[in-house]
């Protein structure tokens, strides 16, 4: 499935290896693992970017958790409980990076506020 805001063919130039490597080993066979399913990996993805403080990728990720069945009010939840363990800041930043898209895809109005 193609993701518009990945950064993979923005960076595709500079370093082709490793988004092969990006296509091939992490979507191409850990993501299609049984063991856990997309939705899972999709929640351990964001909570990991998060704590991390990783927001370039954050957005389609979060696209991707919608995607694989994560609701809007589990991304909330899941931003909430992560202030406690990764910090307010990480979280906060992430709710600056969920709202328009969840305002772009009719979750929440555009006044509305997360």
């Amino acid at each position: 499935m193609s993701n518009p805001s990945s950064s993979k063919e923005k960076i595709r130039p500079v370093i082709p290896k490793l988004v092969e490597l990006i296509d091939n080993m992490v979507y191409g066979d850990l993501w299609e693992r049984p063991e856990l399913s997309k939705r899972d990996r999709s929640l351990a993805t964001v909570s990991a970017l998060v704590a991390m403080r990783q927001t370039d990728q954050l957005r389609s990720h979060l696209e991707k958790a919608l995607d694989h069945g994560v609701t809007a009010l589990e991304i909330s939840e899941l931003l909430t409980h992560l202030a406690i363990y990764a910090g307010f800041p990480a979280s906060l930043s992430a709710a600056l990076i969920a709202k328009p898209l969840l305002q772009d895809r009719g979750f929440i109005s555009k006044e509305e506020t997360l």
